[in-house]
């Protein structure tokens, strides 16, 4: 495996026989406030003439969503006051737009599915925790992902679609990961990190899987807890 580096209503990931995970946890661990969704369509979504947040991600499978989680519970006892990301909202993010007039999905929708179009499925492999920068000063904390030569050509290329969008270019390095966790100043004490870097060095999960679509997604936040709605999913072509 690569060294790990450092998005009408229905549940997004259903399970894929190509993916193979780890035994899983209770489904309990699923927050119910917490979801993955599509919206009718993007008429409704335009006509209230609002801003929304989006964001480009890559979605894991519900069953690889339940391994990772319960494969990091010592984390989240480790550090139980940090910002964990539940279940159901694990995904790798590939660009953040931020918040657009609704009107802009649909080209966005558009650009994605173009880009796909033109790439193959991809074996994203995940192990590996970090976090940035670093255990000492925590921001972020990560499940790897391996940045492989695929993965980063479809990301380039997303990046530049956004750009002739009208969307700034990230020119930091393409570091992808998913994050399992936000680091508010303050919030973890010396005794916390340590012992989050201890947890860290025991996590032994590794998994691959088959990324065959880009989502593009609605980020809703409330005080009840965050919601994800997928407002298009752009298939890339079968290998």
């Amino acid at each position: 495996m690569h060294s790990p580096s450092p998005c009408l209503s229905r549940t997004v990931g259903s399970v894929d026989s190509r993916i193979r995970s780890s035994d899983v946890g209770p489904s309990s661990w699923l927050a119910p406030t917490d979801s993955l969704t599509w919206p009718s369509s993007f008429a409704t979504l335009t006509a209230n003439r609002r801003r929304v947040r989006l964001f480009l991600a890559i979605n894991l499978p519900s069953h690889q969503r339940r391994a990772l989680f319960h494969a990091t519970t010592a984390l989240r006892e480790a550090a139980p006051t940090l910002s964990w990301v539940r279940e159901p909202l694990l995904h790798l993010t590939l660009k953040f737009l931020g918040d657009q007039p609704s009107e802009v999905a649909e080209r966005v929708s558009t650009m994605i599915q173009a880009v796909a179009s033109r790439h193959r499925e991809v074996v994203m492999e995940l192990g590996g925790v970090g976090a940035f920068p670093n255990f000492r000063r925590p921001r972020v904390v990560w499940m790897g992902v391996a940045a492989a030569p695929k993965l980063e050509l479809l990301h380039h290329e997303l990046e530049a679609g956004a750009a002739e969008l009208g969307f700034d270019l990230d020119g930091r390095p393409f570091r992808p990961h998913l994050t399992l966790a936000r680091v508010k100043p303050r919030v973890a004490t010396l005794d916390m990190r340590r012992a989050l870097a201890r947890a860290a060095k025991g996590i032994h999960f590794f998994d691959e899987t088959v990324v065959d679509t880009i989502d593009l997604m609605q980020s809703e936040l409330s005080p009840s807890g965050a919601t994800y709605k997928v407002l298009a999913s752009a298939p890339l072509r079968g290998a």
